[in-house]
């Protein structure tokens, strides 16, 4: 499998995972459909969460990877003064949504977009306490661990960076690098990439720093992997990994749904390490062809791909 195939089946895998789990988000697991029915359409007398949105549309999460993949793409660097303007002309005019259409917003993301809107500079917008710690962050950071070329260290402190902008606590800083490497490990071929990005990320953190200590009793990462579906960033984390388990990508975005719950966030996250992990080839083309906004992902996605593939 080509590094080009690993790349798309990430940016792809996120935005068809995102996708899928739409219709099926605040659901309790009992409620969701065995994983034979589970499709961007669901079964015809399933209540469906925002009613009115088409099947095959992503939300704000692919909607906010995609904004970070531009400004990465456009600035040739991690800047977070731009990534907060395009953050803000999302929120006020949609844009990178499928159809102009922004739905589905944190609570914590809209805090801190009117917090940027009302000119506060982009590092110092997210909210820091320990209550903010929602998976907003996580969700949309994959394209910086498949667009950065740096040593390991400065993909951590970039992971970081991105995500103060609307999550600043140090448990979603940490979620976010985590993540990161684990799809730079997948990237490398490493074949237990879990285990080697978790023994990477504690020799990059010092011993007592704040950020070991959320690594080790926060996200305790040697735990078993298994997760609720929530909007926590940890349990996002952990439910996404448990999910990651489960086969095939088709299987892994199944199963993150579910969880029930937060079902577009889950299904986001595993489903774009499952697609790096298994290639574009490896989502079901039925996915990849009813996936909506392909005039909005695929020239972000081909800037990429020369990047790093020429």
């Amino acid at each position: 499998m080509s590094l080009k195939d690993n790349i798309a089946g990430g940016l792809i895998g996120l935005l068809v995972g995102d996708a899928l789990g739409v219709p099926y988000e605040f659901h309790q697991p009992n409620d969701i459909p065995p994983a034979p029915e589970i499709e961007f359409e669901p079964p015809p007398l399933f209540k469906r969460s925002h009613n009115g949105i088409p099947p095959g549309t992503w939300s704000d999460d692919g909607a906010q990877a995609l904004i970070l993949l531009t400004s990465l793409n456009q600035c040739s660097k991690l800047d977070l003064d731009d990534f907060g303007r395009r953050l803000i002309n999302w929120y006020d005019a949609g844009y990178m949504a499928v159809d102009n259409r922004v739905f589905d917003i944190g609570i914590q993301t809209s805090q801190a977009i009117r917090k940027l809107s009302q000119g506060a500079a982009a590092a110092y917008s997210g909210p820091a306490d320990e209550y903010a710690n929602g998976n907003g962050s996580l969700m949309r950071v994959l394209p910086l661990a498949l667009w950065h070329q740096g040593s390991d260290a400065e993909l951590v402190w970039d992971a970081h960076e991105q995500s103060i902008v609307t999550h600043g606590h140090m448990r979603s800083l940490v979620c976010c690098a985590l993540y990161c490497l684990w799809a730079r490990c997948l990237l490398e071929g490493v074949s237990d990439a879990w285990t080697e990005a978790v023994s990477r990320l504690r020799k990059i953190y010092v011993e007592q720093s704040s950020a070991r200590e959320e690594l080790e009793w926060s996200v305790r990462p040697d735990d078993p992997p298994e997760g609720q579906g929530s909007g926590y960033v940890v349990d996002c984390l952990r439910s996404a990994r448990w999910a990651v388990g489960k086969g095939d990508y088709e299987m892994v975005v199944k199963s993150a749904i579910s969880l029930g719950r937060d079902t577009d966030t889950t299904a986001c996250v595993a489903g774009g390490i499952a697609g790096l992990r298994d290639g574009v080839n490896g989502i079901p083309y039925r996915w990849r062809e009813q996936l909506r906004g392909k005039e909005l992902y695929e020239p972000e996605l081909e800037s990429l791909i020369r990047r790093r593939c020429d």
